[in-house]
């Protein structure tokens, strides 16, 4: 199955100069439909109203973070397939160990770059 390189991703991070980064290095690999929110509440209305194909979400904020978004994700019948990354710069094995149990497809240790990203993309989207 070719990957849509149209579909929306939801870009989440409370640090602005982040969302810009991963906004450019998706923009790099040939993904120009990117929304951006804040913190997980903004990212989850924006889910409840538009169909993401993907989102891409930092582990630490405020007031929800990024895990607490992927167990309201996980746990929500028309929201649960989305595929989901997460992007911390804290590489502790619990932290992965409990995104895994909570459902996230891959997880991505900043800093990183296109290349990072492109094969953890790959990992979840398949090869494009």
């Amino acid at each position: 199955m070719a990957v849509e390189m149209s579909m929306p991703i939801l870009i989440v991070d409370d640090y602005k100069t982040m969302l810009r980064i991963i906004r450019n290095l998706l923009k790099q690999l040939g993904f120009q439909n990117v929304d951006e929110a804040s913190d997980g509440s903004e990212a989850l209305n924006k889910m409840r109203s538009k169909n993401y194909g993907l989102v891409i979400s930092d582990w630490n904020m405020e007031p929800m973070t990024g895990y607490e978004l992927l167990k309201e994700v996980r746990s929500d019948e028309m929201l649960k397939a989305v595929p989901f990354i997460m992007v911390t710069a804290e590489s502790k094995t619990d932290n992965v160990i409990a995104a895994k149990k909570a459902g996230v497809n891959n997880y991505i240790v900043k800093p990183f770059n296109a290349a990072t990203l492109k094969t953890k993309l790959v990992s979840v989207l398949g090869d494009f």
